[in-house]
């Protein structure tokens, strides 16, 4: 456990508000994490380091499952995420295991420090959209994808690897009821990652697709199945 006076795990959603909110003038690092993404056993080290060198610097470790509210607020999707803020004002994103732009990010605001980046931290950035597809192009692949079964979940990750614990609870719900379903990655590739949010009119995933039609992210698909219109959605 850090002794670190600038760096917090975050207990509540006051908790957080009130941290912020006492200097809005400082920078400020919030480090969405869970304890179960490999990825974040790499980056709490970053982290806890870039606290220790940036003394000045507000570094607030946010479990993202156990603090939802504060997670939804940002649009958090996957871990670990990184925001750096000061204010109101997001001055930088950075999603995966980038140690090295969060590093840049930091030393954009408060200078350099000597601070070595962990070699064995990799991040995969999402694939580059074909430059040549036309956004009738991307609705049209879109909807071929959602019709390639009767069931398909966009989500982050493979549903064995999920890269996000939200995908690993739809994988699950799935999994539990025997619903028969295949998946796209939307980390793989940009276009639909973005594209589909607008064709849904839904800006999170995962998203659940049944019968070529949107149905749902995870929380509508939760609330079927305690009202019991899962079955008549996903088996009809």
């Amino acid at each position: 456990m850090s002794t670190l006076e600038n760096l917090v795990n975050i207990s509540s959603t006051t908790h957080f508000q009130g941290l912020l909110s006492n200097d809005l003038k400082r920078i400020s690092l919030i480090y969405f994490w869970t304890s179960w993404a490999t990825p974040c056993e790499q980056m709490n080290q970053v982290v806890e380091e870039l606290a220790r060198a940036y003394p000045k610097l507000l570094t607030l470790r946010v479990e993202a499952e156990e603090q939802a509210d504060i997670s939804d607020s940002f649009n958090i999707n996957s871990v670990p995420t990184c925001l750096v803020i000061q204010g109101h004002a997001l001055l930088g994103r950075i999603e995966g295991g980038d140690a090295t732009q969060l590093k840049e990010t930091i030393e954009k605001y408060l200078g350099s420090k000597s601070f070595v980046v962990p070699q064995s931290t990799t991040f995969q950035p999402p694939a580059p959209p074909p430059s040549s597809e036309t956004e009738e192009d991307l609705e049209a692949r879109m909807h071929n994808i959602m019709k390639q079964s009767k069931v398909v979940l966009f989500m982050k990750g493979e549903p064995d690897a999920p890269r996000c614990g939200f995908s690993r609870t739809a994988v699950a719900l799935l999994r539990e009821r025997n619903v028969t379903f295949t998946h796209f990655d939307i980390l793989s590739d940009e276009n639909v990652r973005q594209g589909l949010k607008k064709l849904n009119d839904w800006p999170t995933y995962p998203q659940f697709i049944v019968n070529g039609d949107f149905v749902g992210g995870l929380d509508v698909v939760k609330e079927m199945k305690d009202s019991g219109e899962f079955d008549d959605v996903f088996f009809a």
